[in-house]
């Protein structure tokens, strides 16, 4: 039996739409739903099983001094009603609550509550023990590169800041 040394070619298909595979959103997709997973993992063994991923969106948007709705959307790039629903899930879940602004009362700030001060520093736990899992994984040089790399391509994008917290 004769082995043939003639390279395998890859299908048309495979070369065509490797790029779809194989892109910078693509791998940061996936490095971020392994990590997010990683994050509520840990928050379902830390007694808080009720959190689900929407909830850390509005939540990593939201200033410990209280943040507009408007604000709060257009921070997560969402539609002021779909921050509504996400406020009133995590309202529900004793996470946030809604008072009238003092500027301007037509207006609302979201704040944490009491429960939901205890809940992100459970959170802030979780999301340090996935970072700390994430650079035994890769290495501490790799894991610095990949940190001061990914912070200099996002610098433009501003999530949190007491810059626009009320307004």
């Amino acid at each position: 039996m004769s082995v043939s040394k003639t390279p395998r070619k890859s299908s048309p298909q495979r070369t065509a739409d490797a790029w779809r595979r194989h892109n910078a959103g693509r791998i940061l997709g996936n490095a971020l739903a392994q990590f997010e997973s990683r994050v509520l993992a840990l928050m379902v063994q830390s007694g808080h099983a009720q959190t689900r991923l929407p909830h850390i969106h509005l939540t990593r948007h939201l200033d410990l001094g209280g943040t507009r709705i408007t604000v709060l959307a257009r921070r997560a790039a969402m539609t002021n009603a779909a921050m509504t629903e996400l406020i009133d899930q995590c309202e529900v879940l004793g996470l946030v609550v809604r008072e009238a602004d003092p500027a301007d009362r037509r207006a609302r700030i979201v704040h944490f509550t009491p429960a939901g001060r205890l809940w992100l520093a459970a959170f802030g736990r979780a999301l340090r023990k996935a970072e700390r899992e994430l650079r035994e994984q890769v290495g501490e040089p790799a894991s610095r590169v990949l940190f001061e790399a990914l912070a200099l391509y996002g610098n433009g994008v501003d999530s949190i800041g007491a810059g626009d917290a009320a307004g």
